[in-house]
C-alpha cells in the first residue's frame, strides 16, 4: 500500500546567483494530504511550480508512480495526472463555471461544442466529491469560495490524481475553510493525493497526514502531523519560538479621532454595500471590524480613504470634515492605510522598493527639491526601512513585483508606519503571511496605540481581530450591528453576529 506517488529528488533551483530551493527532496504516498511549510519565500510554491512545469529545476530528479519523468510543461504534468490550483484563480469572469472547466480542452461534437455532455461530468464530479457547483452560473456571480471549487473540478476533469493547492485558504471565510477540508478529505478518501502549500498551522493540524518544512530554500523535516503541535511546526518553520499571544498593556482610550455618521457607500451594482454606518474611534484604541468577506467591508474602506464616493453621511477626522476629500487630502490630514489589495492598491509593481517606500511623500523633502528627487535621500531612507522592517531581499533596486506577498506586506507597513499617521486603517494586514511575519505586524499595530495612535483593523481572522483589539465592531449586511469589548467576545458569539443572528439588531445607542 505504501505507494510513493511523487518522489523529487535532490531539486536545486536557481534565478541567478539566488537559490530558491536547495537540494530539497519530498516523498508523498497515494492517498494522503501532505502539507508544504514555510515562510513566504521559503520557496514552497517555487517547488511545486517545478512539479506542475511552471518551472524547470535546475537540478534533480522527478519519479511520478515510480517512473522518472521530465516535466517541461504543465501539458505532461497533466497528462501524469497532477493538477494545480493556484493562489490567484485563472477563470474568466464571463463563463460559466462549465464553460472555464472545458476550456483549451473542448470534446467537440462535430462543429459544435458538446456543452451537454460537458455539463453532465461536472455534475457527476460535482457530486461524487461533495463540490457541489452550478455548472451553468457565470463565475462573476458567484463566491471566492465556489470559484476556487471550479478550479478543483477543472483539475479533475483533466483527470487529476495529485492535487497541488497553493495557499488555498487564504481567501476563505471561517465557514468555507470547514468546507474546503471536508472536500480534501473526500478527495484523499476516494483515493486522491493532495499536496497544500500553506503557513496556516492550525489547518495544517485539521485537515494533512504529513508536513514538509521549507525554510529558506532548505527541506527542514518532514513529520507526521499528529506528533507534533502548532508551537513545534513554527520553530521548525521559522527557526526561533515564536509567540502567539499578544503583549498589550492597558492604555487609557484618549479623544474621539474618527466620527463616522450614518455614511452610504455603493458597489460596483450600485447597489448600498455600505448602509447608514456609524462608528466611532478613539486615540490609544484598537477597534477591530469583524465580518464575513463581502458585507460591505471593501466599499467602507474604500469610502472614508476617498476611493470611492460616499453618497450620503460624513466622515468627520479630528473636527473636519474629510467626506469625500481626495486620497491624497485624506493622507495629509493623518490617516494612513495598510491597504486590503496590496498589489492593486498598496505597491506600484514595476517601481523599486525605495520608489515604493516614498510613494506618498515623494512631493516633499528631503526627497525632493524644487520638484526634482533626490535619489540619494531615497535610497538612504529606503535602506533603513529595509533593515528595520526586515524586507527581504536587502536590495532597495529590487522591484516590488519580484517580492514575496510578506515581503510586499512589509513595505507597505514600512511606509504607513512610517508617515506617523493620526488614524491607521489596517485592511487584511496579515493576510497570506506567514506566522513569524504576522508577529511582526501585531507587534507593529499594538506600537501605534501604544503610542496614542487609533488603529482601525478590519480582518476576516477572527482570532486576529480578538487578540487585538480592545473593542470589537460587528458589520453585517453594510452596517454595524454591534460592537462588544473586546474581552468579552468569543469565536462563537461573534460568528453567530457576523452571520446576522445575536444580539440586539437594533441601532446601538452611544
Amino acid at each position: 500500500m505504501d505507494m510513493k506517488v511523487i518522489e523529487m529528488k535532490n531539486i536545486i533551483k536557481k534565478f541567478g546567483s539566488f537559490t530558491a530551493n536547495d537540494n530539497i527532496d519530498l516523498s508523498v504516498h497515494k492517498g494522503e494530504i501532505h502539507a508544504l511549510l514555510g515562510e513566504n519565500g521559503a520557496g514552497k510554491s517555487t517547488l511545486m511550480n517545478i512539479l506542475y512545469g511552471l518551472y524547470t529545476p535546475t537540478s534533480g530528479e522527478i519519479y511520478i508512480n515510480g517512473k522518472k519523468i521530465n516535466i517541461t510543461n504543465p501539458n505532461v504534468a497533466i497528462k501524469h495526472g497532477i493538477g494545480m490550483v493556484h493562489q490567484h484563480f485563472m477563470l474568466v469572469d464571463t463563463f460559466t463555471v462549465v464553460e472555464n472547466i472545458i476550456l483549451g480542452m473542448e470534446t467537440t461534437n462535430g462543429p459544435v461544442l458538446d456543452i451537454k455532455r460537458a455539463t453532465k461530468k461536472v455534475e457527476e464530479l460535482s457530486k461524487k466529491y461533495g463540490l457541489f457547483v452550478d455548472p451553468n452560473a457565470k463565475i462573476q456571480d458567484i463566491s471566492v469560495g465556489m470559484q476556487q471549487r471550479v478550479e478543483i473540478l477543472k483539475a479533475l476533469y483533466r483527470g487529476a490524481d495529485i492535487l497541488i493547492l497553493d495557499e488555498p485558504t487564504a481567501v476563505l471565510t471561517p465557514q468555507e475553510i470547514d468546507e474546503l477540508i471536508n472536500i480534501m478529505r473526500s478527495l484523499a478518501s476516494q483515493g486522491k493525493t493532495i499536496i497544500i502549500i500553506t503557513h496556516k498551522l492550525k489547518e495544517i493540524k485539521a485537515v494533512a497526514d504529513y508536513c514538509t518544512v521549507i525554510r529558506r530554500g532548505k527541506k527542514i523535516d518532514t513529520v507526521k502531523v499528529e506528533s507534533v503541535n502548532e508551537e513545534e511546526l513554527a520553530e521548525m518553520m521559522v527557526g526561533r519560538q515564536v509567540s502567539f499571544t499578544v503583549d498589550k498593556k492597558n492604555v487609557n482610550r484618549g479623544k474621539k479621532v474618527l466620527d463616522i455618521k450614518d455614511i452610504v457607500v455603493k458597489d460596483n451594482r450600485k447597489l448600498n454595500a455600505v448602509n447608514n454606518l456609524s462608528l466611532d474611534i478613539y486615540s490609544g484604541e484598537i477597534l477591530g471590524i469583524a465580518g464575513i468577506d463581502g458585507n460591505g467591508q471593501s466599499e467602507f474602506i474604500e469610502g472614508i480613504t476617498g476611493l470611492r464616493p460616499i453618497e450620503s453621511g460624513q466622515v468627520i477626522f479630528d473636527e473636519k470634515d474629510i467626506t469625500n476629500k481626495s486620497p491624497f487630502e485624506i493622507i495629509n490630514a493623518g490617516l494612513s492605510t495598510i491597504p486590503e489589495d496590496r498589489q492593486r492598491r498598496g505597491l506600484v509593481l514595476d517601481f523599486t522598493i525605495a520608489e515604493n517606500m516614498i510613494l506618498e511623500n515623494y512631493h516633499k523633502e528631503p526627497f525632493s527639491r524644487k520638484g526634482r528627487l533626490n535619489h540619494k535621500a531615497i535610497e538612504d531612507f529606503s535602506e533603513k526601512l529595509i533593515e528595520k522592517f526586515d524586507v527581504r531581499p536587502r536590495n532597495h533596486g529590487q522591484k516590488a513585483g519580484a517580492l514575496s506577498g510578506g515581503n510586499q506586506q512589509k513595505v507597505i507597513i514600512a511606509r504607513e508606519i512610517t508617515n506617523n499617521p493620526e488614524v491607521l486603517i489596517a485592511a487584511q494586514p496579515t493576510r497570506g503571511l506567514d506566522v513569524g511575519a504576522i508577529e511582526y505586524v501585531h507587534k507593529y499595530l499594538i506600537e501605534q496605540r501604544d503610542n496614542g495612535r487609533a488603529v482601525l483593523l478590519i480582518s476576516f481572522e477572527l482570532d486576529e481581530v480578538i487578540n487585538l483589539s480592545d473593542r470589537i465592531a460587528v458589520i453585517y449586511e453594510g452596517k454595524i450591528v454591534d460592537i462588544i469589548d473586546a474581552k468579552d467576545a468569543d469565536e462563537r458569539t461573534l460568528g453567530l453576529l457576523m452571520a446576522g443572528g445575536g444580539a440586539n439588531n437594533e441601532e446601538d445607542e452611544e
